[in-house]
């Protein structure tokens, strides 16, 4: 009876610890994280955020169910990050899960919404078949809304649910200013990159002639493709800027390309004289790159006219970047007339190159001639790795820390002005927008960008030890149970053995 009874208090006990423990979970959540990188921890920049907001933010999640392995272990961390983003708002995130595959009606709202399918390859009844699957969330303040309309599984998952958060609710943005007047494309020409910035920050057009402007307040200055001669007095005000902590993106033409006559030219506005004095080196010489787009050349065969694409190696085409959280995610820029940068300013400035040529490149000096049907070959790229966009951070002017971002071409950000307006490629855009996020942010927001699922390869194992780790994991949990029953039947002997003796009770 007494047994009895210890066995019903022990039971009490431990579903009383259950209670108490899931309340105190459910009231303070809080998750361990073993991961290389902190994956499943979230920054000081996202609890900023959520410790900031004023009025709730609902976020309606469209993820389909019953998804393959793979791909739903991302609903679930999706998941769990909204459930640990209402714990720290204090309930001002509310989210809920939509299935739009249920039925017609909840998968026209996902399309309402701007959340749209994909389609993956999935195994069913021992069969390959084709499933729709949303993966999408919509974040929701009042009015405002954004809109995210793919999570790709390993990707910086927590940068794009903590952006989207701070676009809508963010009121004060910081501002950004675009300078113009010395020959300049218009913000209009840049219209792009104008979408883009001007979701988190108030952008301003800055012309230097106004001495009275306060340059103080602009988080980022921009200087794209000046084509005139700068004023000497303009250069002053940008000292005086970065003497403040200013932070500047610069991105200009050194060489002139013209397809038209075939020449070459250097281009001098001042701005290569005034980066010169503070170490940086835009040099007047177009780079040539193996890996180079194409333009195309009138032939005539017969009676008939086509056009053939050839390589142009001054259309260098840029896969070669630093890891760095501005170049973090781009492919591929297109840098047409690009020139190459050196440093030879104060060691005790930090120069970073972050955008470099392939491992064939070369460069040659201005003035040239364009020989679209010269035939290039490997002595025509004797250089590697030459830096078309560094970044320079010091006390640059004064006792004040400030830095400048260059990138030695200055059209790759431009759409054109009216009819002639083309379309950029994401990646030249993000160069420029991500530069300027990057010295605007103080939050630390830009570093979540490379947190994702880091991949761990084995290409590069051979084939042996494959075949080996290949065994151990098919072998080692077997070996293990069966080192397990092994010790379990020898105690379990002892102990027979033990009641056996005399004088045990």
């Amino acid at each position: 009876m007494k047994n009895k009874k210890s066995v019903y208090t022990q039971i009490l006990l431990i579903v009383v610890i259950l209670v108490i423990v899931n309340f105190i979970s459910f009231k303070f959540f809080f998750r361990l994280d073993f991961t290389e990188d902190g994956r499943y921890t979230l920054s000081e920049a996202t609890k900023d955020i959520l410790r900031s907001l004023d009025e709730p933010v609902t976020i309606t999640a469209y993820f389909t169910e019953d998804l393959p392995p793979n791909i739903a272990e991302v609903r679930r961390d999706f998941k769990d990050m909204l459930v640990e983003y209402n714990s720290l708002s204090k309930g001002k995130v509310l989210y809920e899960f939509v299935n739009p595959n249920k039925d017609q009606e909840s998968e026209q709202m996902a399309f309402k919404a701007g959340v749209q399918p994909v389609i993956v390859n999935t195994r069913e009844r021992d069969e390959s078949v084709q499933k729709k699957v949303f993966l999408g969330a919509v974040i929701q303040k009042g009015e405002e809304k954004e809109v995210i309309p793919f999570i790709q599984p390993g990707s910086a998952m927590e940068y794009a649910l903590s952006t989207s958060i701070k676009k809508i609710a963010v009121k004060d943005k910081p501002v950004i200013g675009i300078i113009q007047g010395d020959g300049e494309p218009s913000l209009q020409a840049m219209s792009q990159v104008m979408q883009s910035l001007s979701i988190l920050y108030e952008v301003e057009p800055v012309n230097l002639d106004n001495a009275r402007s306060d340059l103080g307040k602009y988080k980022a200055l921009a200087i794209v493709n000046p084509r005139d001669t700068i004023n000497p007095a303009h250069f002053q005000l940008l000292d005086s800027y970065l003497a403040n902590g200013g932070n500047l993106f610069i991105a200009m033409d050194r060489v002139d390309g013209n397809l038209q006559n075939l020449q070459g030219t250097p281009i001098e506005t001042g701005l290569e004289t005034w980066l010169a004095q503070k170490g940086l080196m835009v040099e007047s010489n177009f780079v040539v790159d193996e890996n180079c787009g194409t333009v195309g050349v009138q032939q005539r065969q017969g009676p008939f006219n086509f056009t053939t694409p050839v390589k142009f190696p001054y259309l260098v085409n840029v896969t070669n970047f630093a890891d760095h959280p501005i170049t973090k995610g781009i492919e591929q820029v297109i840098l047409p007339f690009v020139s190459s940068i050196t440093y030879t300013g104060d060691t005790s400035n930090v120069f970073t190159p972050i955008v470099m040529s392939s491992e064939k490149s070369g460069t040659q000096p201005t003035p040239v001639y364009f020989n679209i049907n010269k035939k290039w070959n490997y002595s025509d790229y004797p250089l590697s790795n030459i830096t078309l966009g560094a970044i320079l951070q010091g006390n640059l002017v004064g006792n004040t820390k400030s830095t400048i971002i260059v990138i030695a071409d200055g059209q790759f950000p431009v759409n054109g002005e009216g009819q002639r307006q083309q379309q950029l490629s994401e990646n030249n855009v993000s160069l420029m927008v991500n530069s300027i996020d990057w010295l605007s942010d103080d939050t630390g927001l830009i570093d979540l960008r490379t947190r994702g699922v880091s991949s761990r390869p084995l290409d590069q194992i051979d084939d042996g030890t494959k075949l080996f780790l290949k065994w151990l994991n098919f072998l080692l949990p077997i070996i293990l149970i069966l080192i397990y029953g092994i010790i379990r039947n020898q105690r379990k002997r002892a102990i027979r053995v033990k009641r056996m003796e005399k004088g045990y009770i």
